[in-house]
């Protein structure tokens, strides 16, 4: 059997927590910013935990993560 192979566009943008989680960046913070609050763009900043109903979809782009 060959080995599988990684979605680098993913292995990009997500990484593993120590407790095994899929951590991310939030989106919307690229362009368009006069309109956006400053609140709003300093919380977009955060990274975020994703969601449990695509962490198996996740894991299998990305089997050795």
């Amino acid at each position: 059997m060959p080995k599988m192979k990684t979605s680098k566009s993913a292995a990009k943008r997500f990484k593993k927590t120590g407790s095994g989680k899929l951590k991310r960046n939030k989106a919307y913070k690229s362009h368009i910013l006069t309109k956006k609050s400053t609140k709003r763009k300093r919380n977009l900043r955060k990274s975020a935990i994703t969601d449990a109903t695509n962490v198996k979809n996740m894991k299998k782009i990305m089997p050795y993560l």
